[in-house]
């Protein structure tokens, strides 16, 4: 059985992966990197290996890639991740790390002049560096999570009964974290090759606007919901006018242009595929998180 590593492992996705991988092999098989050791005890406690480092220090990650045979590389934060990343598969390779799997993110376009083009650099500066590695890849083109809808929503949308952003009329394909933290898990324990130096789009089964999640919302809470699409300027000066700090507010517009472009919309089978299963519809999870309130 491989050796598995998994990076970011206190993190949503990380820790969600090595809880999918925790149920399905062994636990000495599994391994994680992480900053801070004592937020991963409960990891420790079943038994998984846990490796302190980070993207920035080569020599602690020679040291946790020794005998690992796949390493689940979870994209970075930083500013300066893309430089990160490829740190992290410089010693993955001089450590003999036979398989890379990378969280990059699904595009319409690789235009640099996308809303989110200052997001999608740094993706595909690392998948180039990947695929000219010589290591076995495999990228992950995750599609949105249905996670964030909350936080684009806000957290007083009960009270304030309305979805504002600048998203338009367009249409998201989104996916749950938990889902994507699965398929990710199922393709690391698969043995076949069938995913070797492949660049897989993970999305939901379908498109779904911002006024269709005010209703589906509007259903599961009783109340009216509604959605109000304003211009950018708008958005960004009433964002920081409530205190949001200017790069927060850039970041979801951004994010709300591209989605208004159509740029998250792509839908396909490969999340179920890989799955063996139906992904979780927004509206189940929108009915999780709001069904509570």
């Amino acid at each position: 059985m491989s050796k598995i590593l998994v990076t970011g492992a206190t993190g949503h996705l990380g820790a969600a992966v090595t809880e999918f991988l925790l149920g399905k092999t062994d636990a000495s098989n599994i391994n994680i990197l992480v900053r801070d050791a004592a937020k991963a005890e409960g990891f420790k406690a079943k038994g998984v290996t846990i490796h302190v480092g980070d993207y920035d220090n080569s020599e602690a990650l020679l040291n946790a890639f020794e005998g690992i045979d796949k390493v689940y590389l979870v994209s970075g934060l930083a500013h300066n991740r893309g430089e990160q990343h490829e740190k992290v598969i410089t010693a993955a390779k001089q450590a003999g790390v036979k398989q890379i799997l990378y969280t990059s993110f699904q595009r319409k376009t690789e235009a640099t002049d996308s809303p989110i083009g200052f997001i999608a650099e740094s993706h595909l500066y690392t998948e180039k560096v990947l695929k000219a590695s010589g290591v076995t890849y495999t990228i992950l083109q995750h599609g949105l999570y249905a996670d964030i809808i909350p936080m684009f929503a806000g957290e007083h949308l009960l009270q304030s009964k309305t979805i504002y952003l600048p998203a338009g009329e367009g249409k998201t394909a989104f996916a749950t974290r938990e889902d994507f933290a699965e398929t990710g898990a199922n393709i690391l324990l698969d043995e076949t090759g069938k995913f070797d130096n492949q660049s897989i789009e993970l999305a939901g089964s379908e498109a779904i606007s911002f006024n269709e999640i005010a209703a589906i919302i509007s259903n599961v809470t009783g109340e009216t919901i509604s959605y109000v699409n304003p211009p950018v300027s708008e958005f960004i000066s009433t964002l920081t006018n409530a205190g949001a700090p200017a790069e927060i507010a850039g970041l979801v517009a951004g994010f709300s242009q591209a989605i208004g472009l159509g740029e998250f919309e792509a839908t396909n089978g490969e999340l179920e595929n890989i799955l063996g299963r139906k992904p979780a519809t927004v509206e189940q999870y929108l009915t999780g998180v709001y069904g509570k309130a």
